[in-house]
């Protein structure tokens, strides 16, 4: 008789506290169950974020279609390309998309000035719709951000095939003091949409995972993108202060939330 119960009860019947937990995550929890399987409609929002997750990693970054002509020029994006020749060998390869192809390093020193104090740059990652989604309302505001407390900021650019390991890269051919990569985040079965900030000081080829610093799961239901704003600029602060980054760093909370509304 309870398993019945359990079957047909409806979001309209749940206690206030199982209300209450199901808009604290995106998880499946205390979804119900038809017997021994899920309900019909939790099943088919399942296969529908599985769909999702497949095409965001199998994609290939097109710059118009995912920012639009507008964007584009508002901010000059441009495309740059690791060593991995396509999404195949770059599943397969990790180690080519940590490094620029020759042509892209190139392109790269010819189009962007060097030494400056912020360094932006946009990888597709493991998701494409996850910078679709998140880089067109980030990206005005970490420039805006960073131009209020006076820093300089290099060109931004777009990296196909992109691995976090490419900060090294991008440390080594424009000596920024911080440099800021956004890149799509590995999508699971809650979104597609989740977006990563991978952040290191003074980058170098030496340098590993424990040089850097992360603030992740941006996107409408995790960080929000004008708290992401407010937390990368901050850190990006920390790090020129401290004249670090990394494992020996660790992120300072936020002390004013009306701050947020200036980003």
């Amino acid at each position: 008789m309870a398993d019945e119960a359990e079957s047909t009860l409806v979001r309209s019947d749940w206690p206030e506290l199982l209300r209450s937990v199901r808009t604290r995550t995106p998880a499946r929890l205390l979804a119900g169950r038809a017997g021994a399987a899920y309900r019909s409609e939790t099943q088919l929002e399942l296969w529908e974020a599985h769909a999702a997750a497949r095409d965001s990693v199998r994609v290939e970054l097109d710059l118009e279609t995912a920012f639009g002509p507008t964007f584009l020029r508002q901010w000059g994006l441009f495309d740059t390309y690791t060593q991995a020749a396509d999404k195949n060998e770059y599943l397969l390869r990790p180690d080519q998309g940590r490094h620029f192809s020759e042509a892209s390093r190139k392109e790269i020193l010819q189009r962007c000035s060097v030494n400056n104090d912020l360094q932006i740059a946009i990888g597709d990652g493991l998701s494409v719709s996850a910078i679709a989604a998140q880089v067109p309302s980030l990206l005005p505001l970490l420039q805006k951000g960073a131009k209020d407390r006076g820093w300089r900021s290099g060109q931004t650019f777009a990296i196909h095939h992109c691995r976090v390991g490419i900060l090294n890269d991008i440390g080594e051919l424009l000596n920024p003091v911080v440099v800021v990569l956004l890149i799509g985040e590995r999508p699971g079965l809650a979104t597609a949409e989740s977006l990563s900030a991978y952040m290191a000081y003074r980058p170098r080829q030496h340098h590993s995972d424990a040089d850097r610093n992360l603030i992740s799961n941006i996107h409408s239901r995790g960080v929000t993108v004008p708290h992401a704003a407010l937390r990368i600029l901050n850190l990006a602060g920390q790090m020129m202060r401290a004249l670090v980054s990394g494992c020996s760093l660790r992120e300072e909370a936020k002390k004013d939330e009306a701050d947020e509304r200036l980003c």
